[in-house]
C-alpha cells in the first residue's frame, strides 16, 4: 500500500559542521525506542533523484532529492514523496535497474517523472521481497523463497532486471524480475546468517559475508557457482563479519569485522584472494566498538565507515588516519550508509529510525587514479601481472602499494581538531 502521508520531519543541523540535515521519523510515543524502529537500509536511486529508507514498523519512505526545509513545510504533494507499507519490518532495500555505464550521471534537480521503470525492492523480516513501482506507488509483485530475514538486496550495474538477495536462511538468490521472479538461482554454502552481499562493477562476481560463520565468499554471477572463500590466517579472538563492498573498478573488495576489543577492515584482491591491507582500530571500552557498514565512494577514492563510537568516518584506502570523521558519540546508533551517486553526500540510518545526511569530501581524482580505475574495470589482476611494466607501476595498478597494516587515527581528539 502506498501513501503520501507526511511520516517524517526535517530537523535543523547540529553543531557538527559535517551534518547537512536529519530526517526524524514521526511515530506515537508508545513506539519510540521499541524494537522495530530501526533504519536497517537506505539507498539513492541510480540518477540520484530519489532517496529511500526503512523507517521502522514496516514502512519505507521515498522522497525526492535534494531535500530542503522549505519543501517540507509546504507539503509533499508536489514533490511526489510517498511511503510504502510493507506489512513486516524492512531489513533491506534497493533501487533498480542500474545502468550499464560506469560514468556518473549528472545531478538531477527534479525527479525523473517520465521514468516509469524505476523499481524499489524491499526485503522483509518474513522472507518475502516486495517489488514496487516508485513513480506510480504500486506494488508490482512479491518474491517468495527465502525462509528467513532478507538482509540485503543488490541490483547489478548491467541495466537488467536481475536482483540479488541475501538472507538469514544462509542462502543468496538471484531473481529475474523480467519473469516476475519465476526464474531463480539459489547459492548455498554459508553455514549461518549472511550479513551483506555486493556485486562487482563488471557483474562477474558476487561477494557475501557471513556474520557468525566468518566466511567471505565469492560467487560467479555468470555461472552461478561458488568460486572461493577468502581467508587471511586464523584469528585467535572470536569476531563477527558485518559488511562488504567492491571498489567501483572491481579490483578491491573491502570487508568489515569486529571483536570485543577492536574493529578492522580488510582489503582483498578478489582475483587472487590475496589480502592486501588491514585497517585496525582498538578501543579501551570492551564490547563498544561494533562496525556496522562500509561503502566505497562513487569515484573509488574513499570508503565510508559506520561504527558504534562515531556516526561516520571517511577513509582513503592506503592512508593513515581519516579524511573526515564526525565527533565521538556513543549514542550515534548507526546501522547503514549509502553514498549519493554523484558523491559529496553520505546518508546514514540509525536504530531510532532516523536518517542523517553528511557532507563527504569532494576530491578531484588524480590522472593516475582515473587511468587505474578505467583499466581495472575490464582487466583482472591475472591479466595485469604478465604485462611488461615497471614494478612500481604494476604495484600501483594492482593496489600492492598499500601498506599492509594501518591504524585508523591519531592518538587524541586534539590532533584531529587541529
Amino acid at each position: 500500500m502506498c501513501s503520501t502521508e507526511n511520516n517524517a520531519e526535517l530537523l535543523p543541523t547540529s553543531s557538527d559542521p559535517a551534518l547537512i540535515l536529519e530526517l526524524k521519523t514521526r511515530r506515537p510515543p508508545s513506539l519510540v525506542g521499541r524494537a522495530g524502529c530501526e533504519t536497517w537500509s537506505v539507498d539513492f536511486s541510480p540518477d540520484g533523484a530519489w532517496f529511500a529508507w526503512s523507517m521502522g514498523h514496516g514502512i519505507v519512505w521515498v522522497v525526492a532529492w535534494p531535500l530542503d526545509s522549505e519543501d517540507s513545510q509546504n507539503g509533499e504533494t508536489d514533490r511526489g514523496d510517498k511511503s510504502f507499507s510493507c506489512g513486516h519490518p524492512v531489513w533491506g532495500l534497493a533501487f533498480g535497474p542500474r545502468p550499464k555505464s560506469a560514468a556518473v550521471a549528472q545531478p538531477a534537480k527534479t525527479p525523473s517523472k517520465g521514468n516509469n521503470s524505476l523499481l524499489l525492492a524491499t526485503g522483509l523480516e518474513n522472507g518475502v521481497i516486495k517489488i514496487w513501482n516508485v513513480l506510480t506507488g504500486d506494488a508490482v509483485f512479491d518474491l517468495h523463497g527465502h525462509e528467513g530475514v532478507v538482509r540485503d538486496l543488490v541490483f547489478p550495474q548491467n541495466g537488467t532486471l536481475t536482483l540479488i538477495s541475501s538472507s538469514r536462511d544462509k542462502t543468496l538468490r538471484i531473481w529475474d524480475l523480467a519473469h516476475k521472479g519465476k526464474k531463480v538461482q539459489v547459492l548455498s554454502g554459508h553455514k549461518d546468517w549472511i550479513s551483506c552481499c555486493c556485486v562487482s562493477s563488471d557483474c562477474s562476481m558476487i561477494a557475501s559475508v557471513g556474520r557468525f560463520d566468518r566466511m567471505v565468499c565469492l560467487w560467479s554471477l555468470r555461472s552461478y557457482t561458488f568460486i572461493r572463500n577468502l581467508t587471511g590466517g586464523t584469528r585467535k579472538t572470536l569476531y563477527l563479519l558485518s559488511s562488504c563492498d567492491f571498489s567501483p573498478d572491481g579490483a578491491l573488495l573491502a570487508t568489515a569485522a569486529f571483536s570485543g576489543s577492536s574493529w578492522w577492515i580488510d582489503l582483498w584482491d578478489p582475483y587472487t584472494a590475496e589480502k592486501l591491507a588491514t585497517l585496525v582500530d582498538y578501543f579501551e571500552d570492551y564490547g563498544q566498538n561494533q562496525i556496522s557498514a562500509i561503502q566505497f565512494s562513487p569515484n573509488g577514492l574513499h570508503l565510508a565507515i559506520v561504527t558504534d563510537d562515531r556516526a561516520l568516518r571517511i577513509w582513503e584506502p592506503g592512508k593513515k588516519g581519516m579524511v573526515m570523521q564526525t565527533k565521538a558519540d556513543r549514542d550515534s546508533n548507526g546501522l547503514c550508509c549509502n553514498y549519493h551517486p554523484q558523491g559529496g553526500v553520505v546518508a546514514t540510518g540509525t536504530r531510532d529510525g532516523h536518517v542523517r545526511f553528511w557532507r563527504a569530501p569532494r576530491t578531484v581524482p588524480s590522472l593516475c587514479h582515473l587511468c587505474r580505475s578505467i583499466l581495472r574495470h575490464s582487466v583482472s589482476t591475472h591479466q595485469m601481472e604478465p604485462l611488461p611494466l615497471p614494478k612500481r607501476i604494476l604495484e600501483y595498478l594492482t593496489y600492492r602499494n598499500i601498506p599492509e597494516r594501518l591504524r585508523t587515527c591519531c592518538s587524541s581528539e586534539e590532533e584531529w581538531e587541529g
